[in-house]
Formats: structure tokens, C-alpha cells, sequence
């Protein structure tokens, strides 16, 4: 199945908690999407670890925690699985 839309804003929804990712979803994609799934999730990262919330906002700074801890886990789940199906990222 190829993947419908933009794969960063697919990731950008994931780390916004919007979409998931789970191993039944990952299954429908091939080894080219999934190597675009990661490579998207990875620069959607990149560019949350690079925001810096005001000083003293706590709520900006759980909001960025938890948007990396969402993308992280992506990223975990999307490279265990690819190990499992022996697909090379």
C-alpha cells in the first residue's frame, strides 16, 4: 500500500498525537514506504528537539517532551519492525 498524502505530515500527526503507528498498520506499507515513514519521523524529530518553548512555560516544555517521547517511540516501533521483517533502514 503506498502511502496516502504527505509522509511528513503523517509524522508531524504522529508526534501530535493525532495518528499511531502499530505493527498491523506497518505491515500494509512496503520497504520503500517504510524507509520513508523513518526518514520522515527522523526529520520531524530533528526540527522538535530544535524548538525552544519561552522560558518558564512549562506547559511548551511537556508539550515538546511529549511530542518527542510520541516520535521516539515511532521511531522504536517502525526500526524493531523492520528488524523483525529483516527490511534494512
Amino acid at each position: 500500500m503506498a502511502i496516502t498524502g504527505n509522509p511528513l505530515v503523517m509524522a508531524r500527526e504522529i508526534g501530535d498525537g493525532f495518528r499511531s503507528l502499530n505493527p498491523g498498520v506497518l505491515k500494509k506499507y512496503t520497504s520503500t514506504d517504510l524507509k520513508v515513514i523513518n526518514t520522515s519521523l527522523q526529520q520531524v524529530l530533528r526540527d522538535a528537539r530544535g524548538e525552544v518553548p519561552p522560558a518558564g512555560d512549562a506547559e511548551g516544555t511537556r508539550k515538546k517532551n511529549l511530542r518527542m517521547q510520541r516520535l521516539n517511540q515511532a521511531i522504536l516501533l517502525l526500526t524493531n519492525f523492520c528488524r523483525q521483517q529483516r527490511i534494512p533502514l
